[in-house]
């Protein structure tokens, strides 16, 4: 039996490409294991599961706050986020941490769409 030398490469480069972008994290639903009021960060466990056992924790992942002007009036709304809370996380394209002053910076890595660069964007209505 002779294998198909073209048929082989196929198959090589689906498997790669799979592998590859099982590497990419845009967004997922998470639990909230804990989180600090003061630095806005959680430590989240993501629960869509991609192998056979249980997601990896992923810590220190800053959520959002949020500002709104209401009649001519600033409010400030801060996250306040409970342990077992059901929240949205998004990866950032790039890496994020020498950009979170506010400034623009170089990124330190060549990290794309990585769970390093997580954010929390928001919970989930069974959450509230």
């Amino acid at each position: 039996m002779r294998n198909d030398p073209a048929s082989t490469l196929s198959e090589v480069i689906a498997q790669m490409m799979v592998h590859q972008l099982n590497a990419v994290h845009v967004g997922f639903p998470c639990r909230v294991i804990s989180f600090d009021e003061v630095t806005c960060k959680a430590d989240v466990q993501p629960l869509v599961r991609t192998s056979d056992g249980e997601p990896a924790m992923i810590q220190g992942v800053p959520a959002l706050g949020h500002r709104f002007k209401v009649n001519e009036i600033e409010q400030v709304y801060r996250p306040a986020l409970k342990s077992g809370d059901t929240v949205y996380v998004v990866c950032a394209d790039r890496e994020i941490k020498n950009a979170l002053n506010g400034q623009v910076a170089s990124v330190d890595t060549e990290r794309r769409h990585d769970v390093n660069d997580a954010v929390i964007v928001g919970v989930f209505g069974c959450s509230l």
